[in-house]
């Protein structure tokens, strides 16, 4: 065996796991430990939060002791956690406050009504990149403030720690001496912006949390403190690297560049994609993410969570009864009936990304007469498919972007703006490269649609170029040319018939765009053999030859210009 190890402690929401590592990466001996699912009759679910650290300190105890290594060769430990579940513990004494609140749990849907009442729910978006939902800290310890005996008068007097699983085993673990959290466990917490790299004192105070009763935010791979693991080791080691647990899968499985996707399968699930050093707030559903934080250098993700994947078969196990092993889910769901057409949707704990609705409940649709144990059973498994495919639409459509490209007439384009995902709204051109706009000039402007594909921008679609006279630069819609750049990606099996236009004179409609006050224009032709022009060359057309398409200019003036049918 190699001569130094390191151990790694996974705590998850179904249990806790050490895992034994040589100086190669090889892991060595795995030990877990379960703890209780607790879930009341309102079906709030709940974890004993002194139960998971007697658990941590089992299963390293245990892993240590089977093994048969030398204690005086660990050299670190490592951990990752279930992210979103929250609790709160006396800063003196270390003893819990009440349960933690497993991520799963709804209960605090109350008081993210009470904050979106205030108008409040797309600056919490903007500033932290996650929607307002019961599903992430900020509810979960607001709940317990207000409900735990005692709670609120130890946060007044700053006599209270409450956070993430992370923070409370690193607490535990150091005996109080250290009370930190990494970059990627605080940017789920609702509480922290992502932006600014801070906790959020304006979101905190609509939450009623106090930021100084919150944990340190610290690098991702920085040393948060020593630990003997209640006198296992004869003296103290560091614990020296810390992640949730769907960016530590996220580095584990080598996404380390820009377009990089992953997706796990647990209680829940978790889809994530390394977006890079630069933010991007998504705007079809997904949160916005920090990867981590390495060397004080952060990355970003954008993330879809289910609540609901592996724990639906464990629902079809353990409360409909109707497997007795997840193993015996294949062999059922292939003899379901093939043109069964029965859906489950897991909302037990309302639907999370991409929809967010918290008052969602879970239904069963589409039973026949025929619809038996098999088909339930396949349905249950198909759910879990379907969920997915919805966050990776979801987010292919943030992949996606325009490019705004813009220059004076008679210059080369040249980028002056990336919009991501699904750009509706109007842009004003604030620059080209350096030099400002020149009211008396005109500008042409094009839309370029790009997908990320492997972290590089594929070129999908042009717009056609616009000219814009000087005094129509101030504000202009690109709405149109966006239309066009969509369309022409989203064209479908069966669609018209792509015809190319050639324009014959090729100054004509320049000529005709650079008069005054001329934005856009609109095409027809008179004789009707093109049903319809777009700027950007493809057209669907009834006959090929020559024809004359009119252009009608935003002041009123006609111009015809011939182009060719091919």
């Amino acid at each position: 065996m190699a001569e130094k190890y390191i151990i790694s402690v996974d705590q998850s929401t179904q249990g806790t796991k050490a895992l034994l590592f040589d100086e190669s990466g090889s892991l060595l001996k795995r030990t877990d430990k379960a703890h209780r699912q607790i879930i009341n009759e309102k079906g709030w679910v709940s974890h004993d939060s002194a139960e998971i650290y007697r658990n941590t300190v089992e299963v390293v105890k245990c892993l240590v002791e089977e093994s048969g290594i030398d204690k005086e060769k660990v050299v670190g430990i490592g951990i990752s956690n279930q992210r979103e579940t929250s609790l709160a513990w006396d800063k003196v004494t270390g003893e819990p406050l009440g349960h933690a609140i497993v991520w799963q749990c709804a209960r605090a849907v109350d008081i993210c009504e009470r904050v979106e009442q205030k108008g409040e729910a797309e600056n919490i978006r903007r500033k932290t990149g996650i929607n307002l939902s019961p599903y992430f800290p900020a509810s979960k310890i607001a709940w317990i403030l207000e409900n735990v005996e005692g709670a609120k008068e130890k946060a007044e007097k700053k006599e209270i720690c409450h956070g993430t699983v992370d923070s409370w085993l690193i607490f535990k673990l150091t005996g109080g001496k250290s009370y930190k959290t990494d970059y990627s466990n605080a940017s789920r917490t609702q509480l922290f912006n992502i932006f600014d790299l801070k906790w959020d004192e304006e979101i905190c105070g609509l939450f009623g949390i106090d930021p100084e009763n919150l944990a340190e935010v610290v690098d991702s791979d920085s040393d948060f403190g020593e630990t003997d693991v209640e006198g296992l080791f004869p003296k103290p080691i560091p614990i020296h690297g810390v992640l949730g647990d769907s960016h530590g899968s996220l580095f584990g499985q080598g996404c380390l560049k820009s377009g990089m996707i992953k997706s796990t399968y647990g209680t829940g699930s978790s889809i994530m994609m390394n977006i890079g050093e630069k933010p991007v707030l998504s705007t079809h559903g997904v949160v916005t993410s920090l990867a981590w934080s390495m060397g004080g250098k952060v990355s970003y993700v954008l993330e879809g969570n289910l609540s609901y994947t592996g724990a639906t078969i464990t629902w079809l196990k353990d409360d409909l009864k109707i497997i007795e092993s997840p193993a015996e889910t294949e062999k059922l769901a292939r003899q379901a009936a093939a043109n069964d057409s029965l859906y489950l949707v897991p909302a037990f704990s309302g639907l999370g990304a991409p929809y967010w609705d918290s008052c969602a409940a879970a239904a069963i649709v589409g039973m026949t007469r025929t619809t038996g144990k098999a088909e339930v059973v396949r349905a249950g498994v198909e759910c879990i498919a379907y969920q997915i495919t919805d966050i990776i639409k979801a987010m292919s459509e943030d992949a996606d972007g325009y490019n705004i490209y813009a220059a004076k007439c008679g210059d080369k384009m040249k980028h002056v703006k990336t919009v991501k995902g699904n750009a509706k709204s109007s842009y004003t051109i604030s620059g080209i490269g350096k030099n400002k706009i020149d009211k008396k000039a005109n500008y042409k402007v094009q839309v370029r649609a790009y997908r990320t594909v492997n972290g590089k921008k594929k070129l999908l679609a042009k717009s056609m170029t616009y000219h814009i006279a000087g005094e129509a630069q101030k504000s202009y819609t690109n709405a149109k040319a966006l239309k066009i750049a969509k369309k022409k990606i989203a064209l479908k099996k069966g669609a018209s018939k792509k015809i190319t236009v050639k324009i014959i004179k090729q100054n004509s409609r320049k000529k005709l765009l650079s008069k005054k006050h001329v934005a856009l224009c609109r095409y027809y032709s008179s004789d009707k053999s093109i049903a319809s022009v777009s700027g950007n060359g493809v057209v669907k057309g009834r006959k090929k030859g020559t024809c004359t398409i009119y252009a009608v200019a935003a002041n009123g003036v006609k111009k015809g210009v011939k182009v060719t049918v091919r």
